[in-house]
């Protein structure tokens, strides 16, 4: 008889790998994954060189998931809404751009927020 333990384990091991194949899939297919990627690794980069706060690291980091969240749903739902519906179709459509509009408010935040940090820094440059 098996342990329900067991497959509990096993079934969140599972879990897990095909979490890491999506994030593997996103990374190598998507574009503008790739693109938020760089930009994440640019802010990381910002971030120590200005030698930023504990406090704006946790921002900054949720921020980047954030992004990349929301740009991973979108790709989501527009890859399932082409595979259901390949051809235009004027609901899909709408559904893609709400989808894209909800990447887009993601990445309207970040930078506000990547502002808000950075630019008191940068102006002290000068």
């Amino acid at each position: 008889m098996k342990n329900s333990k067991d497959n509990f384990l096993i079934e969140r091991l599972k879990s897990i790998k095909f979490s890491l194949k999506g994030i593997w899939l996103l990374i190598t297919t998507e574009s503008s994954i790739k693109i938020q990627v760089v930009i994440a690794l640019l802010a990381i980069i910002a971030g120590f060189y200005f030698k930023i706060s504990a406090v704006e690291w946790l921002i900054q980091i949720m921020v980047i998931g954030l992004v990349l969240v929301a740009e991973s749903l979108n790709t989501g739902i527009e890859k399932l809404s082409d595979f259901v519906h390949p051809d235009y179709h004027k609901k899909i459509g709408f559904i893609k751009d709400v989808s894209a509009g909800a990447a887009g408010i993601a990445a309207i935040i970040s930078l506000i927020i990547a502002g808000i940090i950075y630019f008191p820094k940068i102006a002290s440059l000068f």
